[in-house]
């Protein structure tokens, strides 16, 4: 099953090395244009309670900016191979199973989750942040990569058609962007919203991610709640492959 995992995701990594250059640019420019709008611009007239706002987004920035990636590096490429390139059945015909298929894909999306998110660390620290990064710290970021890209590979196999996988995007991914603690605390939000905002694992990820680069202790929830969310998702993962296979 490892050598399965590992050829899959192999695969991907190819692919992945002969455009990194491409890839490590294009990843640089939303997050840049983040720090400069929030961290240099809005920043300069927002005190939070850590003091400094571009610390405080940072970590939000790293939720947003992993979440988008690990998503759309699995969910496009993976639905338009099952829908118009159809070559997701040369995969279906090969000697492995469903499992290691799935893991192969997630811990490729994972992985340009990863590199994205160095990269917005390294920038971050050319624009002056300060904040603290633990083992803890890259965990979280790694789990918050898991959870969208399997999230991505859901996506890929339920959606069926490329404007419907834009609308998700635009429905789901687009107010998670804003809402769930990435740019602002919600404690001031109406109860019923921080009741579903703090349902959502990118919430948990942000709040994770802003309290260990802060020095504190991350809630045991949040790793409960992003934890919960890679087994329900890999789960339904498995069973839309097998659906696919009948």
């Amino acid at each position: 099953m490892l050598q399965d995992i590992a050829t899959v995701f192999w695969r991907d990594w190819v692919v992945l090395q002969r455009r990194l250059g491409t890839f490590i640019l294009s990843r640089m420019i939303t997050p840049v244009l983040y720090l400069v709008a929030f961290g240099w611009g809005v920043g300069r007239s927002v005190q939070v309670s850590q003091g400094n706002y571009l610390d405080y987004i940072v970590p939000g920035i790293l939720a947003l900016n992993s979440m988008n990636i690990s998503f759309n590096s699995v969910a496009s490429p993976l639905n338009m191979s099952r829908l118009y390139h159809k070559t997701l059945e040369e995969y279906l015909v090969a000697p492995i199973s469903s499992l290691s298929f799935i893991i192969g894909k997630v811990l490729a999306g994972t992985l340009r989750g990863m590199i994205s998110s160095v990269i917005i660390i390294l920038l971050a620290f050319v624009f002056g942040a300060k904040f603290q990064m633990t083992m803890l710290f890259w965990l979280v970021i790694i789990l918050n990569c898991l959870v969208f890209s399997s999230l991505g590979f859901v996506a890929a196999m339920l959606i069926n058609s490329h404007e419907d996988m834009g609308n998700f995007s635009t429905y789901v991914l687009l107010p998670m962007s804003f809402l769930c603690a990435t740019f602002f605390s919600i404690d001031k939000l109406p109860a019923i919203v921080r009741w579903v905002l703090e349902l959502l694992p990118l919430t948990h990820a942000s709040h994770a991610l802003r309290a260990i680069g802060s020095g504190s202790e991350p809630a045991g929830l949040s790793w409960l709640v992003m934890l919960v969310y890679i087994v329900v998702l890999l789960a339904i993962s498995s069973w839309t492959m097998e659906k696919v296979r009948e």
